[in-house]
């Protein structure tokens, strides 16, 4: 065996908004890596649009520090469980975790979610307690939180006697002391290369390389890129392609890059331990080997969480179909499902019996809600239904996905909190109340009470309140309706321009969602009713013009201001008898059936039916 002392592979893992991209940014540049007089944007790694807008990390990503002739790969991961797929994949590829927990915040549902999947690939880990230089920051107890959690998902002795590093990674700085902050990162630097082992896999041994990430270049096609677990590996090589149903291709390696800061650098060869990016094999895909054709040897498939949630793609079949979108046909969107398969081993796609109707699961709302997004801004038109949770028969007995639901709330909400989780079958698991107004509750819930909440726990909370949640386990179904809209729609009759007259006249009905001058359609809502019942209203209506003048009879009026929803909202807000129209400009609600006598037979045959 060859021991590569000079090289550590590390994950950085954290729940979301804990530092971990911010915490890259500094190792980079305090590491020389970059140029003095070099541009570099904060959170660099987040190079997705979408990840820029939203701060948050979706798509895992590598990069290599050179530190005192050392060379660290560092793979920076999402925060958030509904993008578990890309975490599990990572832990394949690296020795060591860094974990990032906020000195405030401490332990949060995504923390536990992706410490678990380090702790049960034997890594070692260092603790990172980041935002020490936060006005309320608790070091002593978050350290403690962290080692209960570490015993409560059973880590090994070895594990358990971790490292804590204290750091700031906005000021750049850390230290073995929480009391006191060295001036740069290099506490952090030496703990890595002191805790963190080196590879010490066999160079000699016949190739095995296991695609971990997929990246695609309009150059050079399939970029695969992963760890090599044995061997060596040179440009123009020859080698073996163990697919994922157990068959064998043969391939030739066109470039072989490394990784240098945030850029590809091409290289001649490539030994065990390394991390590197491969191009030149079609068809390629996550999860098969890369092995020598005369010993060709596949390793374990990656085994990856199932998925939680699904929706219903469709093809977008409204009055205002195809103006705004390039791909609107259903093999355009057929094609589009699939492709995006191959990037995210978390997704499934399964066609219907209608070729315009697809069946997309994924790990949650924001999972499947980014694919929609990334859709849309591609110029994807299409309809989604409303998501559901999938339900599972394990043993016989029906079961459904469970979440851990952890809400920091102001103590004068608690009560309204409680009452709202315990309608939605939520069973409260922990209370901690620091005694500075500000009370965090932990609950188990079923992930379909948690369908539409946020919108109205930030109301009960007047916004104040923070809640984050992540996938437990599966539970034993409980049966009955859970969450959902308790308010009806206010549902257009005609299709035409809303006036503000026309909406000044159904205003006292309920709370409208567009402005003046909208083009509507019969069937879309354009409301939510005040009342539990949908009923139809004219916003087309125009007022009936005079040549009487009278000083009294036109008084200034103004509106309400309409309440408008992002995408996610929408989504959330659905019953089962509506879609959401996505277009690259509008996000419209609308009632599956639109006109409004078909609409009153199919819900009469429906009450019928349930009788």
């Amino acid at each position: 065996m060859q021991a590569r002392d000079t090289i550590r592979n590390i994950a950085i893992i954290a729940h979301v908004d804990h530092g971990k991209t911010t915490l890259v940014d500094k190792l980079l540049q305090q590491s020389g890596t970059f140029r003095e007089n070099e541009q570099v944007q904060e959170r660099a790694l987040d190079s997705n649009d979408l990840e820029r807008e939203r701060g948050i990390t979706i798509l895992a990503k590598n990069t290599a520090i050179h530190y005192k002739g050392n060379l660290i790969n560092i793979v920076d991961t999402p925060g958030h469980a509904d993008f578990g797929g890309e975490v599990e994949r990572i832990m394949k590829m690296v020795d060591g975790v860094l974990l990032v927990v906020d000195a405030f915040e401490g332990c949060m549902p995504q923390t536990k979610f992706v410490l678990r999947k380090a702790l049960e690939q034997k890594l070692k880990p260092i603790v990172v307690v980041n935002k020490i230089d936060r006005p309320n920051a608790r070091p002593a107890e978050v350290v403690d939180e962290v080692l209960d959690l570490f015993i409560e998902l059973e880590a090994n002795d070895e594990q358990l006697e971790f490292p804590v590093v204290y750091a700031s990674a906005l000021q750049g700085t850390s230290s073995l002391n929480a009391d006191e902050q060295g001036p740069n990162m290099e506490a952090l630097y030496e703990t890595i290369l002191q805790h963190i082992p080196h590879p010490n896999e066999n160079p000699d041994e016949p190739l095995q390389f296991l695609v971990t990430l997929m990246d695609y270049n309009e150059y050079q096609g399939r970029i695969a890129i992963g760890r090599i677990n044995r061997g060596t590996v040179k440009q123009g090589q020859t080698v073996a392609v163990m697919t994922r149903e157990g068959g064998i291709k043969q391939a030739r390696i066109d470039k072989l890059l490394g990784f240098q800061g945030l850029k590809r650098v091409e290289i001649e060869d490539a030994v065990a331990g390394d991390i590197v990016a491969i191009s030149g094999i079609k068809d390629i895909n996550i999860g098969e080997t890369i092995a020598d054709p005369a010993n060709p040897e596949a390793l374990p498939v990656l085994k990856i969480d199932e998925p939680t949630m699904q929706m219903t793609f469709l093809v977008n079949n409204s009055p205002f179909a195809g103006r705004e979108g390039k791909w609107i046909t259903s093999r355009k969107l057929r094609e589009r499902l699939l492709s995006e398969l191959e990037t995210d081993v978390s997704l499934r796609v399964e066609e219907t019996d209608s070729p315009d109707v697809f069946t997309v699961s994924g790990r949650g709302e924001l999972h499947l809600g980014i694919l929609i997004e990334n859709m849309r801004r591609e110029g994807y038109e299409m309809q989604v239904s409303k998501p559901e949770v999938i339900v599972k028969v394990i043993d016989g007995q029906k079961m459904e996905p469970i979440e851990r639901l952890i809400i920091d709330v102001p103590e004068e909400s608690m009560g309204n909190v409680m009452e709202s989780l315990g309608s939605r079958k939520a069973e409260m698991v922990n209370m901690i109340n620091n005694g500075n107004g500000q009370v965090r509750l932990e609950f188990l819930i079923p992930a379909r009470g948690l369908i539409g909440y946020r919108t109205h726990f930030l109301t009960l909370t007047r916004g104040y309140g923070i809640m984050n949640h992540a996938f437990d386990s599966y539970g034993p179904f409980l049966g009955g309706n859970v969450g959902g809209r308790h308010q009806g729609v206010l549902v257009s009759s005609e299709a035409g321009v809303s006036t503000l007259y026309g909406m000044l006249s159904v205003e006292d009905r309920g709370i409208l969602f567009m402005q003046p001058g909208t083009e509507v359609y019969e069937g879309m809502i354009v409301g939510e009713h005040t009342r539990d019942n949908d009923i139809i209203v004219n916003i087309c209506k125009e007022k009936q013009l005079t040549n009487v003048r009278s000083a009294t009879k036109e008084g200034t009026v103004t509106m309400k201001v309409p309440r408008l929803y992002s995408l996610e909202q929408a989504l959330e807000y659905l019953n089962d008898d509506e879609l959401c129209e996505i277009t690259p400009k509008t996000i419209r609600m609308r009632k599956k059936v639109l006109d409004k006598n078909e609409r009153a037979r199919s819900e009469k045959h429906r009450k019928m039916a349930e009788a």
